[in-house]
């Protein structure tokens, strides 16, 4: 994978400032400052080699040269089928099926959504290196952010610790869920079990999460909520275990709550991303729309 990207500098800039200084600012991290040291060109100004120590003037033209030769070493590139919603330089948004892992591992070597990216480039003839920015479960369905260099890898994932990637997730629970609030309890990993979270005040982490009730159902004589939900942090499983914490489990959750008589994988949808663009700074939006299986839960709209 290759990017180039030109910066004008400005009468605006910070100034005086080094060229690291100044790559620093637009969230370059030390890693690829010093793979661009290392590269002859690497790091031009006007045009011309230059050391990242070099002062910055108003007017100057720096540009950057980063250069990925090699792909990720452990994906298959298999012929996933891929639902790109959008596609740039610096990243692809991907609404993912159900029933399909982020990343490759034993049990799932070759049919994950790393393996689909993986052949996508591979056809093109471009070295890739897998980075996904906002992991969703297996069976979770919707938006989800893949970086497409080490730049917009590394600034996507400041934007996620910084909370500034906003996400909104679509999920139907069981009964009337009141219309609107907080669900403010700690997660921590429960004993015993590798994979499985709990509420635990003494032991876990903060986890917050708020939701709206946007509509409510009925289906095989038991009642259901639409809500959207949006996390305040980001725990393992925190939307599955808060809503049954509340008494309002996702149907179909076989971890949490194995009923499987409406849906056969968890009723959860990744429906929204908003963010601004790694690179240029434009705000972005996105939806995906709810996947037929939950909708199929929604058939029967109850007043």
């Amino acid at each position: 994978m290759i990017r180039d990207i030109t910066y004008l500098i400005d009468q605006d800039a910070v100034l005086p400032a080094t060229i690291e200084q100044f790559l620093r600012k637009k969230g370059f991290s030390h890693p690829l400052i010093y793979r661009l040291k290392q590269s002859t060109d690497g790091i031009l100004l006007n045009g011309v080699p230059t050391r990242a120590n070099t002062l910055l003037q108003p007017q100057d033209s720096l540009s950057v040269h980063i250069v990925e030769a090699a792909g990720s070493e452990h994906i298959v590139p298999t012929p996933v089928p891929l639902n790109i919603i959008y596609e740039d330089e610096d990243l692809l948004v991907l609404n993912k099926p159900a029933f399909q892992p982020i990343h490759s591992s034993i049990n799932h070597y070759e049919n994950t959504l790393a393996n689909g990216v993986a052949y996508y480039f591979e056809q093109q003839n471009i070295p890739f290196v897998f980075r996904c920015i906002n992991r969703l479960d297996r069976d979770t369905t919707g938006l989800t952010i893949i970086a497409k260099n080490m730049l917009s890898g590394s600034i996507l994932s400041t934007m996620v610790s910084n909370r500034e990637i906003h996400r909104k997730y679509l999920a139907i629970v069981e009964g009337i869920l009141p219309e609107s609030g907080t669900i403010d309890a700690p997660i921590a990993r429960k004993d015993g079990s590798v994979i499985e979270r709990e509420v635990n005040f003494e032991a876990g982490d903060s986890a917050v999460t708020h939701y709206t009730r946007l509509s409510t159902h009925q289906k095989n004589g038991k009642e259901y909520s639409l809500a959207a939900i949006i996390l305040e942090t980001g725990r393992t499983h925190q939307i599955r275990i808060h809503m049954n914490y509340i008494g309002h489990p996702l149907p179909g959750d076989f971890l949490y709550h194995p009923d499987m008589s409406v849906i056969n994988r968890q009723a959860l949808h990744s429906h929204s991303l908003e963010f601004k663009h790694p690179i240029t700074g434009a705000l972005m939006y996105f939806e995906a729309p709810l996947p037929a299986d939950m909708k199929a839960i929604l058939c029967r709209l109850k007043e």
